[in-house]
């Protein structure tokens, strides 16, 4: 089994940093989590307002970005 992992070249400038995928993946996890929180509370979550994360537009936002954070820089996906 051989994995031909690429090392890439770490960022040397503030502008280089913004342009790689250092930022860029967590980044669009954030983004796309949290928008997908928000969707899920609009649309699916608790109407009583009872539920600790579906029943707050905050709540739903942040666990989102969360879980989208975790699955885009996951160490299962590396190599």
């Amino acid at each position: 089994m051989d994995q031909s992992c690429e090392v890439k070249k770490k960022p040397k400038t503030f502008k280089e940093f913004i342009k790689s995928s250092y930022f860029l993946r967590p980044f669009l996890g954030v983004v796309i989590g949290g928008v997908a929180g928000y969707f899920y509370y609009h649309f699916i979550g608790c109407s009583s307002g009872s539920c600790a994360i579906t029943g707050n537009p905050f709540m739903s936002t942040i666990s989102g970005a969360f879980l989208g954070f975790f699955a885009l820089n996951s160490p299962c996906s590396k190599c």
